[in-house]
């Protein structure tokens, strides 16, 4: 895994175990044996860019960029990424959250409210490009 400008990317690795799982959970649940069904997968495995930045000064952005189908399909079906979830990872209340897929770019969007307006006194991520560290922990 390289992290370079806020972005994660996961070129240099080819995890081909996780991807028959994933491929395997995107078809069909029953297909997967019991014993790799528990098996968790991290979004920083599964994603090639975990970004955020500010939609204005008072709106925060939370974009994750997929690799392939499969990863793009078991990330919307995780709880971890509903908007309750993602509420209390960013201390939001769950009606300010909101979660968009974009399929056509294998991609999910989050939005909410910035905590502190971007250059008020005690912001200390003026252009929110720092604000995705709570991602890089999720569980799917």
């Amino acid at each position: 895994m390289c992290f370079f400008a806020c972005n994660i990317c996961a070129t240099e690795r080819s995890p081909t175990r996780i991807s028959a799982i994933l491929f395997s959970l995107a078809l069909n649940r029953t297909t997967v044996p019991s014993t790799e069904r528990t098996a968790i997968v991290k979004l920083v495995d599964i994603a090639k860019v975990i970004r955020s930045k500010n939609a204005g000064p008072t709106v925060l952005t939370l974009d994750i960029l997929f690799n392939d189908e499969k990863g793009f399909k078991l990330a919307c079906a995780s709880k971890s990424l509903a908007p309750d979830a993602i509420a209390k990872l960013y201390s939001q209340p769950p009606a300010k959250v909101q979660v968009l897929p974009y399929p056509p770019a294998l991609a999910i969007k989050i939005v909410m409210p910035r905590r502190i307006v971007s250059g008020d006194p005690g912001d200390s991520d003026v252009y929110g490009a720092q604000q995705h560290g709570p991602m890089l922990g999720v569980e799917l």
